[in-house]
């Protein structure tokens, strides 16, 4: 279950908002209007997704909820194969009308495989010894092939997004679905069974969408928008694993990171230039590293991955999404579960208010069983928020050293500005990191009161650009102490905020090279994300080898990113999501620079020292130089950073920067040399608090 809804979210991610706008006027893509046309019906279809969204909290829920505390996941697993075996005669029908005799042969093997040693489709002998997968074909797909235009997109109850073609799909669907013609009470009853336990999967996806973004509406739209196009270019079907098993010389494979000549991007251009003294060629980079006394700064890396095979910085930071730590989510019983006791779901929920009249805010702490334990802090990377799953990942390392943990959201997310001061606008470092103190004060104080217990001891742990506001903290901390006895672990911190902010916004531009192709190449993308997911455990070469080329990369960072940009703006903005507005006619001509000239550099002479110093760690270089509570962990090749900035942050944390030859930007998570370092690092701080 967990591989699909990581899959979905994969899909949902690739999305972009705007309403609409010619692709022409845009500086980033709208993919509902590219893939749907415009939402001509947008006021009725948000209150009808909220309607949904009020009908599935308090009735479909609660009911899915007992369901899977009745049942086992396992039982739920084998339910869900018989269900989806009985609806073969949909498939089937669905393939012959489209012309595809090839899957309908399939299918046909399928069904009967499964139905007989798969004992009535319980388990999947098919897929599992044949490599045969169910495709997801249907009535609505088959119409489409045949070129039959879908009509007007809405949103109808509890069926949420369809089109006039989708919706006599769905009828015909029932009209091919045996179960439809089950008459008598008790068969009636078993079918009742099934279908609340093939509704009950799609709740981990609903409740992620509704906490994760602030506008669910937008993002089911994108979601349903491209993975209809998927559908109907058979993008989702068996062949795609071909291109994800690419022969080597297909892979997009750059050489392993030279030790002596770290490959990391220059701030400035590669012009070679002639020193005549000499008559060695030195670039331009060479020449600024010595203007600023760095040419004798080494930085070798301090951890090498074996056997890493990079690709490039880009898909190499996308396999941080392989970051896992066992039994996080190790249960017998679905997620859902009132029985379900994994380390994810034992970790519980706290409010708090920070200023009255706005809202409260969400984090949340698992806590050892002795309460005076150390405690850890954990601030996710960018948009973020507490039900992230790499701050879980965290968490698990943190509690199984002893630790209690709390979760923190980043600050440059939705959730946590509208719980801020209604005039506070994320992306000083320096302001972000005292309202990060701020917030995480009175989480302390709020479970230490509960609790009846002491935080003496605390290690927090930021990313990106919380591993950047973390180290504000440590320097603000060493100098008006509030947090008590602490360490800090930073992964892969920005040196210069601004430069971050333009490489971000340079990826988010990518899609304007595409033209035509932009649509299939989104697409594409998004199926082989799917694809990855759903067969990761079988997939050998995905540890060293993800199937996205440069392009495809650039593309899923850029617009996650923008994605997150956009939530914090229409929190600012105090959109409504009930009714529609111009709000993304105003997004989706800004980038993270726009951002920051609009909401952020307005007025702004509390920090006039921060601003001049670049957003960046130089500001804090007399904690870095002298401090010895903090240890940061880099790459030679993050690409949120250049030589230059490395070698600048290497003069000013010496031995406390810790630097990996390969991952690029926390594209190292996974990594079992890396885990077991921060293993290290995490006891070594806790026996010296």
């Amino acid at each position: 279950m967990k591989r699909r809804i990581t899959a979905l979210l994969f899909l949902i991610f690739f999305t972009g908002y705007n309403v609409g706008i010619c692709a022409e006027e845009l500086a980033y893509p709208d993919f509902g209007y590219e893939f749907l046309g415009p939402d001509k019906h947008e006021n009725y279809n948000r209150k009808m997704f909220n309607f949904d969204r009020g009908l599935n909290k308090y009735v479909l829920r609660p009911i899915h909820i007992l369901w899977a505390s009745i049942l086992p996941q396992y039982v739920m697993d084998r339910i869900y194969g018989v269900s989806n075996n009985i609806e073969f005669p949909i498939r089937l029908v669905s393939s012959l009308v489209q012309g595809d005799f090839h899957n309908a042969g399939n299918e046909t093997k399928r069904f009967f495989i499964n139905t007989t040693i798969g004992l009535a489709g319980m388990f999947d002998p098919a897929k599992r010894y044949l490599k045969i997968e169910r495709s997801r074909d249907n009535m609505d797909k088959a119409f489409a092939r045949r070129n039959i235009k879908s009509g007007t997109f809405f949103v109808a109850p509890v069926i949420v997004f369809t089109t006039v073609r989708g919706l006599f799909g769905r009828v015909f669907d029932m009209a091919l679905n045996p179960s439809t013609y089950i008459g008598t009470p008790l068969l009636a009853a078993i079918k009742a069974g099934i279908m609340i336990n093939r509704t009950s999967y799609w709740q981990s996806i609903i409740c992620l969408v509704e906490t994760s973004f602030a506008d669910p509406y937008e993002i089911t739209k994108k979601a349903f928008a491209i993975d209809g196009y998927i559908k109907k270019n058979n993008y989702d079907r068996v062949e795609i694993m071909s291109k994800l098993r690419a022969t080597d010389e297909d892979k997009n494979i750059v050489p392993t990171v030279n030790n002596k000549e770290p490959q990391a991007q220059l701030a400035v251009s590669a012009k070679i230039l002639k020193n005549k003294k000499n008559q060695r060629v030195l670039s331009e980079g060479e020449i600024m590293e010595a203007k600023l006394g760095l040419s004798k700064i080494s930085i070798e890396p301090d951890i090498i991955l074996k056997d890493y095979a990079p690709q490039s910085p880009m898909v190499d930071s996308m396999r941080t999404t392989l970051f896992a730590v066992p039994d996080v989510n190790k249960s017998i019983w679905n997620e859902m579960s009132l029985w379900n006791r994994s380390f994810a779901n034992r970790i519980k929920s706290e409010s708090i208010n920070i200023v009255e009249g706005r809202e409260n805010y969400t984090f949340r702490y698992i806590l050892q069983k002795d309460k005076n334990a150390p405690l850890a802090i954990v601030y996710p990377s960018t948009g973020d928020g507490v039900k992230a799953s790499h701050p879980i990942m965290f968490a698990k390392l943190f509690y199984d050293a002893g630790y209690s943990v709390i979760i923190h959201g980043n600050p440059f997310q939705w959730e946590f500005v509208k719980s801020m001061p209604a005039d506070y606008r994320p992306g000083l470092p320096a302001r972000d990191a005292y309202m990060m103190r701020a917030t995480t004060t009175r989480m302390i104080d709020k479970l230490q009161k509960k609790y009846n217990c002491q935080f003496t001891d605390k290690v927090f742990l930021g990313t990106s650009l919380a591993a950047l506001d973390l180290l504000f903290i440590a320097a603000q901390e060493s100098k008006d102490n509030t947090m008590g006895n602490a360490k800090f672990i930073a992964l892969c911190p920005p040196v210069d905020l601004i430069y971050s902010i333009n490489q971000v916004d340079s990826f988010s531009q990518e899609w304007k090279n595409f033209g035509d192709d932009l649509k299939p190449k989104v697409a594409m993308a998004s199926a082989k994300a799917v694809k990855m997911y759903q067969s990761k455990k079988d997939i050998d070469f995905l540890v060293n080898h993800l199937p996205f080329d440069e392009d495809e990369a650039k593309l899923f960072t850029g617009f996650v990113m923008h994605q997150r940009l956009s939530d914090v703006i229409f929190v600012i903005e105090n959109a409504p999501n009930n009714k529609k507005s111009g709000i993304y006619d105003m997004i989706y001509k800004m980038g993270f620079n726009d951002y920051m000239k609009k909401y952020v550099l307005v007025n702004d002479k509390v920090f006039e020292e921060e601003l001049n110093n670049g957003f960046g760690l130089v500001a804090i270089s007399d904690y870095l130089e002298n401090a010895n509570n903090y240890k940061i962990y880099h790459t030679q090749n993050d690409y949120l950073i250049n030589r230059i900035q490395l070698k600048q942050l290497k003069r000013m944390a010496g031995n406390k920067l810790i630097i990996l030859n390969n991952g690029s930007h926390l594209g190292f998570l996974y990594r079992p040399e890396f885990i077991a370092d921060l293993r290290k690092t995490i006891i070594e701080m806790k026996q010296a608090l």
